[in-house]
């Protein structure tokens, strides 16, 4: 769990600023955007700047608080227009779209806090399960020591079981999980997924997920473990 520090002058509650944030485990702190900001984000891990409405107010702040000295990653919020006029001379770490998903929101803070860290300091060993070894933080995966190929969402998926070897979960709670309460693709889309998890691990590998029928999927537990697959 992450202290974040969001300057924002928008009216209103800060959840319609960033939705998903409010889906995930973080302390947020909530103060105006402007440069004295600066000496109230003391103890914070990451500090966003919501860039929605003002983009050249929101450049500035971000260019300020970046000479002044900020100690922790900067990361700005944006629509997706806003995504047009952003580049280097903003100087902060990362952008995040008000519409990003949870899964999406917690990789792209927990990435910036580690890209921060002192060397030798960063968290985030390799997950390994079953011959499985996750990497977060070169955003990789392999089965056996072979690279997998795999999109955003097949990853976070992936991540999750290997993180929870054994353990059953139905397809609401990985729906839930991995895609966050605002997802409307319904169960079908955990299927979907799962099917391409299993193609890319290959005919060798595809038994590490297995179905439990009327429940939903697990992981196996062990690397030579072969659980019984049941389309459900």
């Amino acid at each position: 769990m992450a202290v974040i520090a969001l300057l924002t002058n928008a009216p209103g509650p800060s959840s319609d600023i960033l939705p998903s944030l409010g889906l995930l485990s973080h302390t947020l702190r909530v103060m105006p955007a402007q440069g004295a900001a600066l000496l109230t984000t003391e103890g914070a891990e990451v500090v966003l700047v919501d860039g929605r409405k003002d983009l050249a107010a929101s450049r500035t702040l971000c260019q300020l608080l970046r000479t002044t000295g900020i100690a922790c990653p900067l990361l700005l919020v944006l629509t997706e227009g806003g995504m047009a006029a952003i580049s280097a001379s903003w100087q902060v770490d990362d952008v995040i779209l008000d519409t990003a998903g949870p899964a999406e929101v917690e990789a792209r803070l927990r990435l910036a806090i580690a890209r921060s860290a002192p060397d030798g300091e960063t968290a985030g060993a390799p997950i390994r399960a079953a011959g499985v070894l996750i990497d977060e933080a070169s955003y990789t995966a392999k089965v056996h020591g072979s690279p997998l190929n795999l999109t955003y969402k097949e990853f976070e998926l992936l991540k999750y079981l290997v993180q929870h070897p054994g353990r059953v979960f139905t397809r609401e709670q990985l729906l839930h999980e991995v895609w966050g309460y605002d997802y409307y693709g319904g169960t079908r889309t955990v299927d979907v997924h799962v099917r391409r998890l299993r193609a890319k691990l290959g005919t060798d590998h595809e038994q590490l997920i297995g179905t439990v029928r009327n429940v939903g999927y697990r992981f196996a537990s062990q690397r030579h473990e072969n659980p019984e697959v049941i389309d459900a």
